[in-house]
């Protein structure tokens, strides 16, 4: 039987972003970064001062992976780049699709193997538009296609199974992969079939004993769920449109959670007041402290 909380968390970020996405926590920094996708914007949060920083883009950036504490991996509408951390100067590293897709990257995560699972999906939000993709270095291949609206791309903590979802679909999907390589070894099955209450399964991450933590997009909380796929917990949430969730902390003890207002009007944003802020869930967890991306 599912435990449902009431919120017992705090705003950890109050700057109302349209679509807050691709939270992670570096380790090197003692610090989370997060984007505001449709605003072209990256955000930095220090855990020892609680103070926060921006960075304007020159695309729509929604995630970034930590290398080798001088730079890191960001995706973007406009291919994957390397950001020195120093100078924040932005350099080409390899492409995704072409630009004439009219596509931007959305949900991503990197595996244990270093290699990255980055998914995209069309600007317009078209349906089967996007894709998702491993990069390897610079080596990308097409792992799953004609998605909508690729999320909740997680990892087992051995590396053999992956998750995601098409959000549209709304059913999240399991599928065998090499721990070595990071890339599928079997065929994608349907795993947990969200269509049975309010809202869509966004981003997730799987904590270190393989329970999996998900931004009920719509649906105002974060889910737990088992390795079996049994619905452990409701975590409520103080905004309806929650999008992503990242553990963080020297421990990887505390989740942070985005959320956003895109797709809201006024009288919208007046009834949901906290879409678009940054939240710390208010619970202790058994998280993980995400993987390197490997050049």
């Amino acid at each position: 039987m599912t435990t449902r909380h009431p919120f017992q968390g705090t705003v950890l970020e109050e700057t109302r972003l349209e679509l807050g996405e691709g939270p992670v926590y570096d380790p090197d920094l003692d610090c989370l970064w997060w984007f505001d996708i449709l605003g072209c914007g990256l955000r930095r949060f220090d855990l020892a001062s609680g103070t926060v920083a921006a960075q304007a883009l020159p695309f729509m950036g929604s995630v970034i992976a930590r290398i080798d504490g001088r730079r890191h991996l960001l995706a973007s509408d406009q291919g994957l780049f390397l950001r020195d951390l120093a100078s924040g100067e932005l350099t080409p590293h390899c492409e995704l699709e072409p630009s004439s897709r009219g596509n931007r990257s959305n949900d991503g995560r990197v595996h244990p193997s270093g290699a990255l699972w980055i998914g995209t999906m069309g600007k317009d939000a078209a349906t089967g538009a996007g894709a998702i993709y491993h990069v390897a270095g610079k080596v990308v291949t097409r792992i799953f296609d004609k998605v909508s609206i690729p999320n909740s791309i997680c990892f087992s903590p051995n590396g053999e199974i992956g998750y995601f979802v098409d959000s549209r679909v709304n059913i999240l999907m399991r599928v065998p992969v090499s721990p070595t390589t990071g890339l599928p070894t079997g065929q994608a099955e349907p795993f947990i079939d969200g269509r049975d209450r309010p809202g869509v399964f966004d981003g997730s991450v799987c904590d270190a004993n393989g329970d999996i933590w998900n931004a009920r997009w719509g649906g105002g909380g974060v889910d737990r769920y088992d390795p079996a796929g049994r619905h452990l917990a409701r975590y409520d949430m103080p905004a309806e449109r929650v999008t992503c969730p990242a553990f963080f902390g020297p421990r990887a003890d505390r989740l942070m959670i985005t959320s956003c207002w895109e797709g809201l009007d006024a009288a919208g944003r007046t009834a949901d007041p906290l879409a678009g802020a940054t939240f710390e869930l208010g619970v202790a967890v058994e998280g993980r402290i995400e993987p390197a991306f490997q050049l």
